[in-house]
């Protein structure tokens, strides 16, 4: 046990020394410290419950240590699954509590390898975890642990015996098999030139960005103008059924305005039908344009 923590601080050796000498419970005890929890949210019964069970999150916790996470770090999470698995264990099912926190602890603790394991996203679904998870131990059992490169056989091997996509394990495999990069990372070792600079600008060049942005203030312009044309009620339907992000019903109209949501709609026909009118004398054709929608 001792190589497992050798590069832990003396407060974390301390802790684990103290968590493998609580003493272990009997069924009958722990289903009634489990109750007294439950029913009289006794803290002295959660204490002597989750502490006798302390060495099952180290436990845990150091099958992970692997990923290369601090083993404190993961035996607080690990905590965290044993604090939830206490507040929901159900002693009347008589299964024994070490049995149901255990997968709680695990949960908790491969979520958090999953979080921070890597600054890019891992995996979110159950196959992409056990994926994650399982595919070193895989790759050991067919003795295909080379330079990080997986033949497409072996690919579709661990795909196969997961039940997962063929395309998940070749995108893991190579998650695996490389590491974070600082996008400021230089290029060479005597430039001044960074990754980043090397990412594709997918948006628009200077020039059509400021075309876009002038054209777009036009439009809006002779939308206004012609907005002048018309009434009162035909400028408020318009707005709400047309120009709002969130475009209101001719039902609900109807229904704010006192009509029917047939004569919403005859009055909206008739506004678009002067807007057009007044955009061909602003703009030329307003279609053209795309300025206006169908009438």
């Amino acid at each position: 046990m001792s190589s497992a923590y050798s590069t832990t601080s003396p407060a974390d050796r301390q802790f684990v020394k103290t968590a493998m000498k609580a003493p272990l419970l009997d069924p009958a005890h722990e289903a009634s410290l489990a109750r007294r929890w439950r029913e009289a949210e006794d803290e002295a019964a959660l204490h002597e419950l989750t502490t006798a069970y302390m060495r099952l999150v180290i436990s845990m916790a150091a099958k992970f240590r692997h990923y290369g996470l601090p083993m404190a770090d993961l035996v607080s999470e690990g905590n965290v699954g044993l604090m939830q698995a206490a507040a929901r264990f159900e002693p009347e099912r008589e299964v024994r509590f070490s049995t149901y926190a255990s997968w709680w602890i695990r949960s908790s603790i491969q979520d958090y390898v999953l979080r921070n394991w890597s600054i890019v996203r891992t995996g979110t679904t159950s196959a992409q975890k056990s994926l994650f998870f399982n595919l070193r131990r895989l790759r050991a059992r067919i003795s295909d642990l080379g330079d990080g490169t997986m033949t497409r056989e072996n690919k579709q091997w661990v795909s196969t015996h997961l039940g997962v996509p063929l395309r998940d394990v070749e995108i893991m495999s190579a998650r695996l098999s490389g590491s974070d990069r600082s996008l400021n990372a230089p290029l060479t070792m005597d430039g001044d030139a960074e990754w980043q600079d090397m990412i594709a600008d997918e948006g628009a060049p200077p020039e059509e960005a400021v075309m876009r942005s002038h054209d777009t203030a036009r439009r809006h312009e002779w939308i206004s103008e012609a907005m002048e044309a018309l009434t009162p009620r035909e400028t408020y339907i318009i707005t709400r059924r047309r120009l709002s992000e969130e475009p209101q019903t001719l039902e609900a109209l109807g229904h704010e305005l006192g009509v029917s949501k047939e004569r919403v709609r005859q009055i909206e026909h008739q506004a678009l039908s002067k807007l057009k009118r007044a955009l061909e004398q602003i703009a030329g054709d307003p279609e053209t344009a795309g300025i206006v929608p169908d009438a």
